[in-house]
C-alpha cells in the first residue's frame, strides 16, 4: 500500500549526516525543512547540497522548504540564567531595556507593545507556560501580574491571547535568507506570521526580483489570520500552500479552539487547490521517547483524516535522540489512517461548476478511478505539477504517479498528497507512443498486472502549464 500523507522532516544537528539523510529517506521522510531561525548561511548551503545529493545517489524526489525565522516578538535577555516567576507576582514589561536589571522588570523588543495592549489583556510567555495579566500601562512600562508562573529564560516568545501583537512581517533577515533560498533553489519557502494576503507582497517582489519560482507556504500562526472567512481565504488564495503553525496559533486563539481552527483551514485550502501542511508537537514525546504516545498517534491520525497533504516533524527529527523512529513511526500512524473508508472516495466539488478544462479532465480522472472496475492507479503527465495537485484533492485510495521532465516539478510534487513524483523526459515521444511509455514507467512502482486499468492525463502541447485536455484509460499488457 502506497502511503498518501507525506512527511516533513526538520534537519537540525541530529539529522543531517549523509547516513541520516538517507535512512530518513528510507523511512518515508518527503520534504526536508531547512529552519532558519538557527545555523548559518554556509550550514544550510552545505546541507541543502547533501540532501540534494543522497537524493540523486538513491534515485528519490524530495522537496527542500525553507522556513523564514520572521518577526516573532521576544523578551530580552534576562539578568541571570533562569527567572522564577511566582503566581501572584508583579512582573513589568518594559521597552527601555535600561530599566530591566531586577528579577521583576523585563525588557521586550517590540517598541509598540505598550501602545498594543489594554489592562485585563492576557500575555503570554514561552508559547504559553508563563501568563501574565495586564494590570496597568504606564509610558514605557507594562505592569501585570503573573498569573500562571514558571522558569522563564532570555529571548522567550511573547504572544497576545487574541492576538492583536505583529510586527513587520519581514525582516533584514528573512531578506538575506530568501536571497539564500533563491541560490540554493529551494522549492518551498515557509513564510512566518502573515497576518493578511498582503504581508506576502515584500516576500513576492523579493523572489521575482530574484527571478525565481520558490513556492510560498504561508504559516498560518496568527490571530488575525483566522480571524474571519474572508482574511484566512485571502492569505490562502495568495499563497502557494499553507501550513498549520500550530504552536504560535493555539497560543494566541487558545488550545481549545485550535482543533476546528485546522480543520477549517485543511478545508478551505484543499478547497482552494492549495497544499497544506500540519505542524508543530505530533509527535513531541519522541524528542526522548523511542515510541509515540497514544495521543500523539491520534493527532497525525486526525490530521491525515483531515486531508491535510503533509505532517510535519519539528524537533523531533532536529534535535530529538530518535530522528529514524519518529519517522517510522508517523508514516505507519499515516498508513492506518489511510485505511479508514472516508480516505478512498470523495464526493468534492461534485455540486459545483468547474471552471477550467485542466481542472475538468483532473476530477474526472479521480472520479473514474474510484469508481470504475480494476483501475489501479493514474498518471499524470504534467509540466508545472498543477494538475497533479487538482487530482490530490480528492480522496482516493489509488496513488497518482505524477510524470514530469522537469526535476524542479518532480520535487514540488513531492509535497502532494497521493501523489508519486517519477522524471521522465516526454518531449521525444510521439502522438500514441506517449501512453505506453508513460505506462510502462510506472508499471513496476504500480506492481501492474496483465489487464490492470491505468487512467492517463496529458496535454497536446507541451512546455505549458495548465493545458491537460486529454483523458484516456488503458489495459496494461506486458
Amino acid at each position: 500500500m502506497v502511503r498518501r500523507t507525506k512527511i516533513v522532516a526538520t534537519i537540525g544537528p541530529a539529522s543531517g549526516s549523509p547516513e541520516m539523510i538517507a535512512r530518513l529517506l528510507d523511512r518515508g521522510v518527503n520534504v526536508f525543512r531547512l529552519n532558519f531561525s538557527h545555523g548559518s548561511a554556509e550550514g544550510h548551503r552545505q546541507q541543502a547540497q547533501i540532501i540534494r545529493d543522497v537524493c540523486a545517489e538513491k534515485k528519490i524526489y524530495a522537496a527542500i522548504l525553507g522556513d523564514l525565522q520572521g518577526p516573532k516578538i521576544r523578551i530580552g535577555d534576562l539578568h541571570k540564567d533562569v527567572l522564577t516567576l511566582h503566581d501572584g507576582d508583579p512582573i513589568t514589561l518594559t521597552v527601555n531595556a535600561d530599566k530591566a536589571k531586577t528579577d521583576s522588570c523585563i525588557s521586550v523588543g517590540y517598541k509598540a507593545l505598550p501602545s498594543s495592549v489594554a489592562a485585563g489583556d492576557t500575555l503570554l510567555l514561552d508559547d504559553g507556560l508563563i501568563q501574565l495579566t495586564v494590570s496597568s500601562i504606564e509610558a514605557d512600562d507594562v505592569h501585570c501580574q503573573v498569573k500562571v508562573g514558571g522558569e522563564l529564560k532570555s529571548r522567550k516568545g511573547l504572544n497576545r491571547l487574541g492576538g492583536g501583537l505583529s510586527a513587520t512581517t519581514i525582516t533584514e533577515k528573512d531578506l538575506a535568507d530568501i536571497e539564500l533560498a533563491a541560490e540554493l533553489k529551494l522549492d518551498f519557502l515557509a513564510v512566518s506570521f502573515p497576518s493578511c494576503a498582503d504581508d506576502l507582497l515584500p516576500v513576492k517582489e523579493k523572489l521575482q526580483a530574484l527571478n525565481t519560482s520558490i513556492s510560498i507556504i504561508s504559516k498560518i500562526e496568527r490571530a488575525e489570520a483566522v480571524a474571519n472567512d474572508d482574511t484566512l481565504n485571502g492569505l490562502i488564495a495568495a499563497s502557494d500552500g499553507v501550513m498549520v503553525a500550530r504552536g504560535d496559533l493555539g497560543v494566541e486563539i487558545g488550545d481549545a479552539q485550535l482543533i476546528g481552527v485546522q480543520k477549517k483551514i485543511i478545508r478551505y485550502a484543499r478547497r482552494a487547490n492549495k497544499p497544506v501542511i500540519t505542524a508543530t508537537q505530533m509527535m513531541e514525546s519522541m524528542i526522548y521517547s523511542p515510541v509515540p504516545t497514544r495521543a500523539e498517534v491520534f493527532d497525525v491520525a486526525n490530521a491525515v483524516l483531515d486531508g491535510t497533504d503533509a505532517v510535519m516533524l519539528s524537533a523531533e527529527t532536529a534535535t530529538g535522540k530518535y530522528p529514524e523512529k519518529v519517522v517510522a513511526a508517523m508514516a505507519d500512524t499515516c498508513l492506518g489512517a489511510e485505511q479508514h473508508p472516508d480516505t478512498h472516495t470523495s464526493d468534492y466539488r461534485i455540486d459545483t461548476t468547474i471552471g477550467t478544462i485542466d481542472e475538468s479532465i483532473a476530477l474526472a480522472a479521480i472520479y473514474a478511478a474510484n469508481h470504475l472496475e480494476n483501475v489501479r492507479a493514474s498518471i499524470c503527465l504534467t509540466e508545472s505539477g498543477a494538475t497533479a495537485l487538482v487530482m490530490s484533492r480528492l480522496s482516493s485510495s489509488l496513488p497518482i504517479y505524477g510524470i514530469s521532465r522537469h526535476q524542479q516539478t518532480c520535487r514540488r510534487m513531492a509535497l502532494y498528497r497521493g501523489v508519486v513524483p517519477i522524471f521522465m523526459d516526454f518531449s521525444h515521444n510521439i502522438g500514441n507512443e506517449l501512453y505506453p511509455a508513460a505506462l510502462n514507467t510506472v508499471a513496476l512502482s504500480a506492481s501492474l498486472q496483465q489487464g490492470d486499468r491505468v487512467i492517463i492525463t496529458c496535454g497536446d502541447i507541451h512546455g505549458s502549464g495548465g493545458m491537460t485536455n486529454n483523458l484516456k484509460i488503458l489495459e496494461y499488457q506486458r
